[in-house]
Order: C-alpha cells, then structure tokens, then sequence
C-alpha cells in the first residue's frame, strides 16, 4: 500500500516534473544565463521558500499527524473543526505577512540579493519582479492546506499534480508576452501568480468531490491549535534546510559574477527532477502511514515502513546522482544548449550539477527520516540538526566561494546534506532505537556498487557515442536517450543479479502502470 502511494504520487510528480523541464529549457532558450533571468529566479525564489517553510513545510508537518490522528481515531467531526480552525489561523498570518513583504521588498533583497546592490537596473528589475510573484504565496499556501487534507485521506493525485497548471501557465506567459512584446521577465512573475488562481481552483473542485468541506471559523487557541503552533516553529527549519541552503546559495551567488544565479537555478532544475519525484513522493506519502501507525501504537509497523522507504529512496535515486555525475555536460548540451544558452553556459552550469547531484540521495534519505521524527510529533530534533547543517553550509559555501566559484556554494550544499542525513539517523537511534536491519543494509550496499558499475559504463558510453553529440538536434537526443535506456538497462540487471529486486516485483510494477494507463 505505502510503495503504491509512493509510485501514484511520483508518477504525478514526474508529470510535473516533465512540464517544469519544458518550462525551464523555453526560458534558457529566450534568455539563456544573465541579469533578467538573474532577477527572476532571484524572484521565484522568494515565495517558494516561504512556502517550502511555512506552508507545504512546518504547516503540513504539524497540520497531518494531528489531523491524521483524529482520522484514525474515527473523530470525523473533530478533525473538521481542527481542519476550519487552522485553515483561519494560517489566513490570518499569511496575509499581512504578503502585504507587508510586498510593501518592504526593495529592504528585503538588501539582504537576500546584495551583490545586486551594484548593478541598480538588475535590482530594480528583481524589485519589480518579487512584488508581483510574492502574490503567489497567498494561493500556494491554500493549495498546500488543501493539498495536506486530501493525502490525509490518502487521495494523494490531486496535489502532485498540481505543479502542471504553475509550469504550463508561466511557459504560455512567456510566449504571450514575448509576442505582445513584453519584458519576458515580467511576463513570467504575473503568469506565477496567476497560476496560483488556476492550482486553487484544482484542489477546491477535487476536496468538494471528496467531500472535503473546509469552513472559515474564527481563530481559536484551542489545546490542539496550541500544540500546531508549538510544532510549527521548529517544523520551518526542519523540513526546510535543504530549501533554507539552497537560498543561501542565492544570496552567495549574487556576489559573483553575472549569470552565476542562472546556472545553480538551473542545476537545481536538473537536479530537482529525481528530488521532485522520489523525494517530495516519500515523503509525502510516508507522514500520514507513519502518523497513524504512532497513533495506533505500532512501532513495529513504523519500522517496516522506514525500512522500505530507505530502500525504495536509495533505489531510485542513486542511478539518478551517478548519472548527473558521470555525464552533466553531456546532459545539458541536450537538453538546454541552444538560443542565448551557450557552450560556455553549459560548461559552467555543468559544475554546479556535478556538485549539487552529489546530494541527491541524501535529500531523499532525510525525507524519511524527518518524516519519521514528524509522525512522532517530534520537531525539536529535527530543527536542531537542521540549524546545525544550515550554519555548516554557510560557512562551507563561504569557504569555498572564492576558489570554486558557483561550483563552490553547490558543493558545500551536496556536502551538508549528507550530515544531515547521518545526523537524523543517529538522533533517531538513540530517541526510538530504530535500526536499519540487516537485510536491508545488505541491500543498500549492493545499491552503491550496482550505481557505481553502471556509472562506469555511462562514462564509457558517454566518449564512444562523442561524434552523435556532434551532429544535429535529432541525433543528439538519439544518443542521450540510448545512453539512458543504457544506463537503465545496466543498473536492472545488476540490480537482479545482486537481488535487490527480482523480475516477479517488477512484473508488479509493471502491472500497476497498465491499470494507470487503463483508468
């Protein structure tokens, strides 16, 4: 049940994950890598760290385990009521919050985008834009409380799919905007914020055909709206480092040189296409199983579900990481080189991907075990490791920035996440005393040394199949696709032969995506 959540919303997610790549390959086509795109990713940042944090962040991590736990306590009633009262209470915070963000925008990039202090067109074109796109955040967050009701009640489609309409919207924005002949990046932060109407009118027709009524009460501090708040706070840096990290690196890279916020922007992309897809459907899918096993008692449960969700995680995004370490340049000459994106934009953006992918698995591995420490309403741990990691990362990209450039902030970025993740293990051995077993463990190293044979072999590939990645458009996208379909078939095989999985689990798989395809 929990490995079909998990492929349902990662199916989704790639969906979304496809139509956010189409969007990001439109911009670096139009724009490529310099002070307008600069500004606007300065400015699509900005209200998605406050909704990683805040809303599909701290809100939902506390929101779900309690209103989970009245789920599994048949108190249907209760959880409406708790339901309206947080939903008042999150309206209530995040209004004058936009507002006055909006209001005191040029004083907040003094401080998230410094370097553009020397260059005042850049910084009056990321003023404009972030007061436009902050606008989003107001939508975002109904989607995300819409978005934790709806998994609560294990209909978990409705939210991974979401992110299409937001990719969709801002690719039609540009192209609108470049024919009426429009600032593209203007263009871009209105088609953000009006794609946030479009998500919420998504997830309000499917709660009403679920009969999902949310009701606007007035603000109460109940014992169970005491306890969200006490959650909460802890909650925004818990689930939010490698969001926090990832804005730190923006703020660094706005000290180098122009361009540099372009190519970590769009490593990140490349590199949020496993992250996106593994790890926001772990995690997603893990809090409200694990959340109900606490609830019930069963920490047996509990531990069988940590132990498949480490496996499946490191399964399907170790290939992944190798992947983007074995062949980042060869990837982006594909997928991005062309228009105003040039060889030089490859080679540089290529650096940052090597650095962040090394991260990639430990992202994925932290889901779980944050999630695990937020089934148990315990968000003090994962806020004090997250603190320690966040400082970590600045003095590591501080260090670094100056030899290593762009490449540096992303290094120090994968490095962290890594501590992260030992640190979450070790505060969850000594708190609950879970242990990875040792079938388990036995398999994750045979993971390691099936990804490492079949990074070798993409490596290898990569330089026999040099003279098509010389050729024209078509022959470039036959020689990566053979080199995935390649890599792929080499990581099964090895994967088979050390029994990690066996044909009659894939034959399973298999099966489930007919049924998808059928319904």
């Amino acid at each position: 049940m929990l490995f079909r959540s998990i492929f349902n919303i990662g199916f989704l997610t790639m969906l979304s994950r496809v139509s956010g790549f189409v969007r990001d390959v439109c911009i670096s086509a139009f724009l490529g890598a310099g002070p307008v795109t600069d500004a606007f990713f300065v400015a699509l940042k900005m209200p998605n760290l406050f909704r990683r944090l805040f809303a599909e962040g701290a809100f939902s991590v506390s929101f779900v385990p309690i209103y989970s736990g009245y789920l599994a306590q048949e108190k249907f009633d209760e959880a409406a009521d708790f339901a309206g009262k947080s939903f008042s209470l999150l309206a209530l915070f995040l209004i004058p919050f936009t507002i006055l963000m909006t209001i005191f925008m040029p004083e907040v990039l003094h401080v998230t985008a410094p370097g553009f202090l020397d260059e005042p067109e850049k910084f009056a074109m990321a003023v404009e834009f972030s007061r436009i796109t902050f606008i989003y955040l107001l939508f975002i967050a109904i989607v995300a409380f819409m978005g934790s009701l709806l998994n609560s009640h294990h209909f978990f489609g409705p939210f991974a799919a979401s992110s299409i309409f937001f990719n969709i919207t801002i690719v039609v924005g540009l192209f609108i905007g470049i024919h009426m002949g429009w600032m593209e990046g203007t263009a871009m932060s209105w088609s953000l914020s009006i794609s946030g109407v479009v998500q919420v009118l998504w997830m309000v027709y499917h709660c009403l055909r679920h009969k999902i009524v949310i009701k606007f009460q007035k603000p109460s501090f109940s014992p169970e709206i005491k306890r969200l708040l006490k959650l909460m706070g802890p909650g925004a840096l818990g689930t939010g480092v490698m969001q926090i990290n990832i804005f730190v690196d923006t703020i660094l890279a706005s000290l180098l040189p122009s361009g540099a916020i372009s190519y970590l922007f769009y490593a990140d992309r490349l590199n949020q296409l496993p992250l996106g897809i593994i790890g926001v459907a772990m995690g997603t899918a893990l809090l409200p199983y694990l959340s109900q096993s606490h609830a019930k008692g069963e920490h047996a449960e509990m531990s069988q579900y940590i132990d498949e969700s480490l496996l499946y995680g490191l399964v399907l995004s170790l290939p992944a990481a190798v992947a983007l370490i074995a062949i980042p340049e060869t990837i982006l000459l594909v997928l991005f080189e062309r228009g105003e994106f040039t060889s030089y934009d490859t080679v540089q953006t290529a650096k940052a991907v090597l650095a962040y992918a090394i991260g990639i698995p430990a992202y994925v591995l932290s889901k779980v075990y944050a999630a695990t420490c937020f089934a148990r309403s315990d968000t003090k741990t994962p806020v004090i490791i997250a603190t320690i990691v966040a400082i970590a990362n600045v003095v590591l990209a501080y260090s670094m920035i100056y030899v290593l450039g762009h490449m540096g902030i992303a290094l120090a970025t994968g490095i962290v996440a890594w501590m992260n993740v030992f640190l979450l293990s070790w505060a969850l051995k000594k708190k609950m005393g879970y242990q990875i077993s040792w079938p388990v463990k036995k398999k994750l190293f045979l993971v390691f040394v099936s990804a490492f044979i079949m990074g070798g072999s993409l490596y290898g590939l990569d330089l026999l199949l040099e003279p098509w990645f010389a050729g024209g458009a078509f022959l470039k996208m036959s020689a990566l696709t053979l080199l995935v379909f390649m890599g792929l078939a080499i990581y099964l095989l090895c994967c088979m032969v050390f029994k990690i999985f066996t044909l009659h689990q894939l034959g399973i798989l298999r099966s489930h995506i007919q049924k998808r395809k059928a319904v």
